[in-house]
């Protein structure tokens, strides 16, 4: 067994993963109950995806692989060099990475494929990154992979937080690795330096305020107390693992995921340019990215909120544009941001708007009402 264990842990490395850990295929009834709780007390609302059915199936390996003994927990970082640049609009680390989930189960696939021609004969597994039910942090805490951060990132030693997870259920009866005796200590960065306090307490995370769930799932408006905390995020938030000492010293991957190109090196997305995109730009752009699930339009509701917390002025006639030709909910948040610049032409911009629409006609009234309370920029940034 151990030396079954041995080779896996090997040519796991070969595949490309930078951690291999294993766990038993019981149930995470702890975890599981966790979850549900979260659920019930409106913790997870705005996902309706993350539902109690969901979670339980999640929380039982025999029942996503009938006859399953073992769990092999898979680590595989997204670290890199880049600084993003002092402008534009900042997207998650991750989402640098073109098309995750289909790299994690190439790797995953080759894994168990190998195996299978290493033991000749087949191995009963399936095998999930994070777009499946599997309660994937569980798996990695009791595996040993990493542990429980108080920002409910799993944090490990080597790699920190920068770690994309994956899981192999399987039918080989495998060695447990332990639990990591590890915690974070008093440390709590990650709760005071969250601008939307969307941490409430250690290990407790409120979804709808958090950054992420604005950026990326809320298909919505964006609440008007949220908007001057999001900063110029337009996909996920970092903030949470920037700060977090873990990451400190995190080591880079063995074998990285290629980038996607939509992206570039700086890490940010050009705002002008992001709000002027059609549909068919934006796919082709954005394809095999996880940019994509967050859409154009809630991009281009994002990168409105971005430009007018930025207070960038050469932004004005791009979000002037929105204002006129963009979807309805896009043409919301570039009224509200016009109303941010409160500069001479965005004011214009919204006085002159011929809007029928009675949401976007509600933010444009705002947006004025907000842009004469500050006649001293109107006038400096008029120029």
């Amino acid at each position: 067994m151990l030396d079954l264990k041995r080779q896996i842990t090997e040519y796991a490395m070969q595949c490309g993963f930078d951690l291999v850990r294993i766990t038993r295929a019981g149930e995470f009834a702890q975890d599981r109950d966790v979850a549900l709780t979260r659920i019930k007390s409106g913790q997870m609302d705005g996902l309706p995806w993350y539902t109690e059915s969901r979670v339980r199936r999640g929380a039982d390996p025999q029942t996503l692989l009938p006859g399953a003994r073992s769990i092999i927990c898979l680590g595989l970082s997204y670290l890199d060099d880049e600084t993003p640049t002092a402008s534009g609009g900042k997207v998650a680390r991750y989402a640098s990475v073109k098309n995750y989930h289909r790299a994690m189960k190439r790797r995953m696939k080759a894994l168990v494929r190998g195996l299978e021609e290493r033991l000749e004969s087949s191995i009963k597994a399936k095998w999930y990154v994070d777009d499946g039910p599997m309660l994937d942090r569980a798996a990695a805490a009791r595996s040993g992979l990493g542990w429980f951060g108080k920002s409910t990132n799993i944090l490990t030693p080597s790699h920190g937080s920068w770690v994309l997870l994956g899981q192999v259920i399987t039918d080989l009866d495998l060695e447990p690795d332990p639990a990591l005796q590890k915690a974070c200590g008093a440390c709590v960065r990650c709760i005071d330096d969250c601008p939307t306090s969307a941490i409430i307490a250690p290990f407790i995370l409120d979804n709808a305020r958090c950054i992420s769930y604005q950026t990326i799932e809320n298909r919505g408006v964006i609440p008007l107390d949220m908007r001057p905390l999001i900063g110029d995020w337009v996909f996920g938030c970092d903030i949470c693992q920037d700060v977090c000492p873990v990451n400190r010293k995190a080591e880079k991957p063995l074998q990285p995921i290629e980038k996607a190109g939509a992206v570039g090196p700086s890490g940010k997305l050009d705002l002008a340019e992001l709000l002027a995109l059609s549909e068919e730009e934006f796919r082709a752009r954005f394809q095999g990215t996880s940019i994509m699930r967050a859409k154009r339009v809630d991009m281009q509701k994002n990168a409105c909120v971005a430009l007018g917390n930025n207070r960038d002025t050469a932004g004005v006639p791009a979000l002037v544009s929105a204002l006129k030709n963009a979807e309805p909910l896009v043409r919301g948040h570039a009224a509200w941001a016009l109303g941010q610049m409160a500069t001479t032409q965005a004011i214009k911009g919204l006085e002159q708007s011929t809007e029928s629409d009675p949401y976007v006609l509600e933010e444009i009234a705002a947006a004025i009402k907000e842009s004469r309370r500050k006649p001293s920029q109107a006038s400096s940034l008029a120029r």
